[in-house]
């Protein structure tokens, strides 16, 4: 039989309300898991216990899921993406940095266990990671510790970037369907692996880079194997446009047309909809037609507010009923980080501090990702779930005043006040140190793979810049 494992007399918890569907806060908790379920929330749990864990300190929460992120990449552009951005674009900068700046395969491996890592210890115990299918992903995912859902990325076309100020597309139908291929067996295996934690989510790239059957047909697979569908959509001004351009219709709108909005869907940001301000465009349709399709989207706001751009409003979204998950997508990998944007971009963008509530955030970091991906065992604290679940110490000085231990969390505290970590009732991460994997070690061969990166850029930049003139540092080198 499998072992117990109590949490004896949690000075506070958020616990599942089925009824009510919501957290709410519970004080002098006992929680206990035996193998990889919750068998008791609730007070005086009088069943043995082989393990004991003193709460008394202790705020426990379910493990968050991240519903999109990019580990094997995105750590890798530290230093160089934050301010990187292209005005004649719309400021975003992410068509002509992914031209320019392309990390090998050793260094994908080494920014997802970098990444891994610091999902960990932000509390993260879910996460659908969006990554080329490099050979060694698949064990690095199992031997993390997390729960991971594998999205091999695909698609029928590339961008190309030979200026400031236009997107260009080269297309290859036939690499999109290989990549198709590869991503259903890659997914195939994750499924079938011995440690039971890895599953995977049908992710054709982007919306404006994959043909119309390509995505039909990504959709048909999710459905039929029970998946959940993803793709980047209303991401940008100029996708949106590019979007117009070929079909007369914004990117929300034309998915509708073609049967890819839907329960099973989950859309990568939806920012750029028909009544955000940037645009002026004429319609008000696409916020009814996610709402009422039941369509997800998965809200990352951190890297968008990094450009100077937001999803205008939040709040308006939830009111109206679009079911949203959040996620980390580049970096820092670290939610409860990406918590705290969250809310404060959603106060500022609606001017109203009552907007979005902390609550609201937290429910999509939990529960919005974990109905994302189709599991009702994920993101709470109830007697059957998963035994996922985050353990942060009350006795942190950034955790005081404790009155509202959440708030103390993702306004102050964030991953600092994460002590420990479990993922199918094994501990994953102790005393704020990750068990699975050496983050130091990883951060050593990252650094050695954004180098290789940064002296190959020169060669891709469509202006043939160094890696200093294309993202110049915060500071000039001086000489001694």
């Amino acid at each position: 039989m499998s072992a117990t494992t109590l949490i004896r007399g949690a000075a506070w918890a958020a616990v599942w309300n089925a009824g009510e569907r919501r957290h709410e806060y519970r004080r002098d908790v006992d929680v206990a898991f035996r193998g990889d379920r919750l068998v008791h929330v609730g007070p005086d749990y009088r069943g043995a216990a082989d393990e004991v864990v003193d709460g008394r300190a202790r705020f426990v929460m379910p493990g968050l899921v991240n519903v999109h992120a990019h580990s094997g990449s995105e750590p890798a552009g530290k230093g160089l993406r934050e301010e990187h951005g292209v005005p004649e674009m719309y400021m975003t900068g992410l068509y002509e940095r992914l031209a320019a700046f392309r990390i090998d395969g050793e260094g994908q491996l080494a920014a997802s266990e970098y990444g891994y890592c610091e999902l960990l210890r932000s509390g993260v115990t879910t996460v659908v990671d969006l990554n080329a299918a490099t050979p060694g992903w698949l064990d690095l995912a199992a031997r993390s510790g997390l729960r991971v859902y594998l999205g091999p990325a695909y698609a029928s076309a590339r961008w190309l970037v030979t200026n400031r100020h236009a997107l260009g597309y080269d297309w290859d139908e036939a690499a999109g369907r290989r990549g198709f291929d590869q991503a259903l067996s890659l997914i195939e295996a994750a499924q079938c692996h011995p440690c039971g934690r890895l599953g995977g989510v049908v992710a054709p790239g982007q919306i404006d880079t994959c043909s119309e059957s390509l995505l039909r047909d990504s959709l048909a697979a999710a459905v039929e194997r029970g998946l959940t569908f993803t793709t980047h959509a209303s991401q940008s001004v100029v996708e949106f446009h590019e979007m117009v351009r070929r079909h007369g219709a914004t990117p929300v709108q034309w998915a509708g047309s073609i049967g890819l909005l839907g329960p099973h869907t989950l859309l990568a940001h939806a920012i750029f909809i028909d009544t955000h301000s940037w645009l002026r465009w004429h319609t008000r349709r696409d916020l009814d037609l996610l709402a009422d399709s039941g369509t997800r989207v998965a809200h990352c706001p951190l890297p968008f507010a990094r450009y100077g751009a937001m999803l205008e409003d939040l709040g308006s979204y939830l009111r109206r009923g679009v079911g949203i998950g959040l996620g980390t997508d580049t970096l820092p990998l670290n939610m409860l980080e990406e918590m705290r944007t969250a809310l404060m971009v959603a106060h500022i963008a609606a001017r109203d501090v009552h907007a979005v509530g902390t609550g609201d955030v937290f429910h999509a970091a939990t529960v919005g990702g974990a109905d994302a991906l189709g599991r009702d065992d994920l993101g709470r604290l109830a007697t059957g779930a998963k035994a996922d679940l985050v353990l942060v110490d009350l006795d942190h000085p950034a955790m005081h005043p404790v009155r509202d231990p959440l708030r103390s969390l993702v306004y102050v505290a964030a991953d600092r006040a994460v002590r420990d970590v479990y993922v199918d009732g094994r501990k994953v991460v102790a005393d704020r140190k990750v068990l699975t994997l050496d983050q130091e070690a990883a951060s050593a061969r990252l650094d050695e793979a954004q180098s290789r990166a940064a002296r190959d850029i020169p060669r891709r930049d469509w202006a043939g810049r160094t890696a200093d003139q294309f993202a110049p540092r915060s500071l000039s080198l001086g000489n001694p």
